[in-house]
């Protein structure tokens, strides 16, 4: 079932999961930026995030962002499913972390090296998924330091869950509303909806 539903192309000959995870991420990015700018957020240095964040938005957008990750980092599209685990539980072990317009990317190009690496037998090295990514080699050396050590190194994936979080993605494309986000888990909890609007994390 997961395995079919990698396989399945869009319109533009790219993996379904492409677009998926670059909707998903879009509406995630528009509404945290926003939840930003009107709460006057910002990140201390050694927060869990300030290592993502760069200074301003990058002028690459996030679909063409992952497409380019996926045209040259050639990599199969279970990784892509593999770095939404990643990302996921990621933000579930820093729950104060907001995915936004000025750390996604880099949150995006370190959690497909990690699963990459995890996954692939042959794969290119720091170097090049840094040319892709945009950043320098000290810097991708160092998000992907800081992105394990975020994961408490929990890079195991089960047949189970990575089934699962395929559904997740799957359903998302079937049900998608542009104007709630139901996958990333990134809706508040009663608790939280009742004191701010802010979106983490990635399952619902």
């Amino acid at each position: 079932m997961a395995d079919a539903f990698l396989t399945v192309k869009g319109h533009n000959g790219l993996p379904r999961i492409i677009s998926i995870l670059s909707s998903l991420l879009e509406r995630i990015t528009s509404w945290n930026d926003d939840f930003t700018a009107s709460d006057h957020q910002h990140y201390s240095p050694g927060s869990a995030v300030s290592a993502f964040s760069g200074l301003e938005k990058p002028q690459i957008s996030i679909p063409r962002y992952l497409e380019r990750i996926f045209q040259f980092g050639h990599c199969s599209a279970s990784c892509f499913a593999v770095a939404y685990i990643y990302l996921d539980r990621f933000l579930h072990l820093h729950p104060s972390v907001l995915v936004d317009s000025l750390n996604v990317h880099r949150f995006l190009i370190t959690a497909v090296l990690t699963a990459v690496k995890f996954m692939e037998d042959r794969y290119y090295n720091n170097a090049y998924f840094a040319k892709v990514g945009g950043i320098s080699l000290a810097e991708m050396n160092y998000l992907e330091v800081d992105f394990l050590f975020g994961l408490r190194f929990d890079l195991n994936v089960t047949p189970v869950v990575f089934a699962s979080y395929c559904s997740i993605l799957e359903r998302e494309f079937d049900m998608a509303d542009p104007q709630i986000p139901r996958s990333l888990h990134c809706l508040p909890t009663e608790e939280e909806s009742s004191s701010s609007h802010k979106h983490n994390e990635l399952i619902v």
